[in-house]
């Protein structure tokens, strides 16, 4: 069985910084793609991804404040976040998706931002 195990998440000033962390535990092979997401009481929104190969792409709103990174040794996605604003507020998720299209979700983390 495979799970997602989230830590990171707190609260924190505006301004401040954070960095999730997303390990993958299980029996888990051919990692594809791995993401953040954050969920807001109006959306799901996707924040970022790296492929296996390292390519990266970012939502315009974090783009220059956030960088993902992975060790895919350890089956681990990171999310560094720095200048938080209050908009950055969320319950975020990570995401593992395989090479056979089978998806994984981590269980959330709690990110608040006060201004």
């Amino acid at each position: 069985q495979v799970q997602l195990v989230e830590s990171g998440g707190g609260l924190v000033q505006s301004g401040g910084s954070l960095r999730l962390s997303c390990a993958a535990s299980g029996t888990i092979s051919n990692i594809n793609t791995m993401a953040w997401y954050r969920q807001t009481p109006r959306q799901r929104e996707s924040v970022a991804v790296v492929t296996s190969g390292g390519s990266t792409n970012y939502a315009d709103s974090v783009q220059g404040r956030f960088t993902i990174s992975r060790d895919s040794a350890k089956n681990t996605v990171y999310l560094e976040m720095n200048n938080l604003k209050p908009e950055d507020t969320a319950v975020y998720y990570c995401k593992v998706t395989t090479f056979y299209q089978r998806a994984y979700w981590g269980q959330g983390t709690q990110v608040t931002v006060s201004s």
